[in-house]
């Protein structure tokens, strides 16, 4: 059962689910915004989304066997601990289980069409996994983009259904405030990606792939990744100064839980020589992304405060 959980990547579902109950109940419902999902949809909504995301760390753990045999070969699970005929078979089940139970959903809010996203997001994690990974940054965009929709679709399943054109301004804003999170969690994981490219270079250069470090070199691809992880910390800032600057708590808790680690993850890039520095700054990546699923409380305690 351990070894399940580890292939399906449990610690990053557990994100997802959480990231998702939080834009639902901090964000959307206590400030009465027309919604289409009752909390059985909801659920609906983040089971088909989990077991999607779950087959795609599943089947990217399959034809990842050459890489982590050389990158980190004592968390090998295809092929160790689990034969690769029951990760495919384990791939297939969840991902009919997650696209079956989005075709249900989109019916259920009256938007058929939107199985179609299921359907797409299924299809880029294999290929994903099985070709643009081994690219020069394609793969990198396309799972960041992957990582912002498990944050969009909550907007586009609880607000679009809903529009009117009375209520169309405020679905719109709500709606625009769960899109920057996704941006936020676009340029993350996109930093991260590289990071992780950078941390793995010995391994997949052995496999054959195409990745940024591999193409340009070391060198040249931390200075990128620097100039990347700017960008967050001065959108953090700008965003502070505009729009929250009357707001103490939201002030306090950006600047010490976003900036703060952001400028910190900055001088590590800057810093940043051996494969252990990566590995720290993408565990780091992903402790300011979970500070930002956090900061979605602010709306909640500002309401009733």
């Amino acid at each position: 059962m351990l070894n399940v959980l580890n292939i399906i990547r449990w610690k990053n579902l557990v994100m997802i689910v959480l990231t998702q109950l939080l834009v639902k109940y901090a964000l959307l419902e206590p400030f009465g915004v027309a919604i289409s999902l009752d909390g059985a949809g909801i659920s609906l909504l983040i089971f088909a989304t989990i077991c999607i995301a779950a087959a795609g760390n599943v089947i990217n753990d399959i034809y990842d066997v050459e890489t982590d045999f050389v990158n980190k070969p004592d968390k090998l699970i295809v092929g160790e601990s689990i034969s690769e005929k029951t990760a495919y078979n384990l791939f297939i089940i969840l991902n009919f289980v997650g696209v079956g139970v989005g075709f249900y959903i989109s019916h259920r809010v009256g938007k058929s069409a939107f199985f179609s996203l299921f359907v797409i997001i299924s299809a880029l994690l294999y290929v994903y996994a099985t070709y643009l990974k081994r690219t020069l940054l394609i793969g990198n965009i396309v799972i960041s983009i992957l990582v912002a929709l498990s944050i969009l679709i909550v907007g586009v399943f609880e607000l679009l259904p809903a529009l009117t054109l009375e209520n169309r301004a405020i679905q719109l804003t709500f709606f625009k405030i769960i899109f920057d999170y996704a941006i936020f969690a676009f340029l993350l994981n996109l930093i991260r990606e590289i990071a992780k490219d950078i941390e793995d270079i010995d391994g997949d250069y052995k496999a054959g792939m195409n990745t940024l470090p591999i193409a340009i070199g070391r060198d040249r691809t931390n200075y990128i990744l620097f100039v990347l992880s700017l960008i967050p910390v001065l959108a953090i800032i700008y965003y502070i100064v505009n729009s929250l600057y009357k707001d103490i708590l939201a002030v306090g808790y950006f600047t010490f839980f976003i900036v703060g680690p952001l400028i910190f993850i900055n001088i590590k890039v800057f810093n940043a020589k051996s494969k252990k520095d990566y590995h720290f700054i993408s565990n780091l990546i992903k402790l300011v992304m979970l500070f930002g699923v956090f900061s979605l409380l602010i709306y909640y305690f500002n309401l009733k405060n």
